[in-house]
């Protein structure tokens, strides 16, 4: 028999990416209004992250911190 895989298992809830980055979940809100924030896709009322996605965006923040002359917190 094959296993199945749980077809949202590559998703975060808003919750855990904020757990994962230690932020505050209304952090990851204030983010998307900003429009500074990971990708995230709305499902009802509830906001997923694709894991995925967001580790294209850390890697993105990577180089462009250094040319804002921002520095990681």
């Amino acid at each position: 028999m094959s296993q199945l895989i749980p077809l949202l298992s590559e998703f975060l809830t808003k919750e855990e990416l904020a757990a994962e980055l230690r932020r505050n979940p209304r952090t990851l809100d204030r983010w998307a209004v900003l429009g500074i924030g990971p990708p995230r896709t709305r499902v009802g009322r509830h906001v997923l992250y694709r894991r995925a996605s967001v580790q294209r965006w850390l890697l993105a923040l990577e180089g462009s911190s250094e040319r804002k002359g921002l520095t990681a917190r």
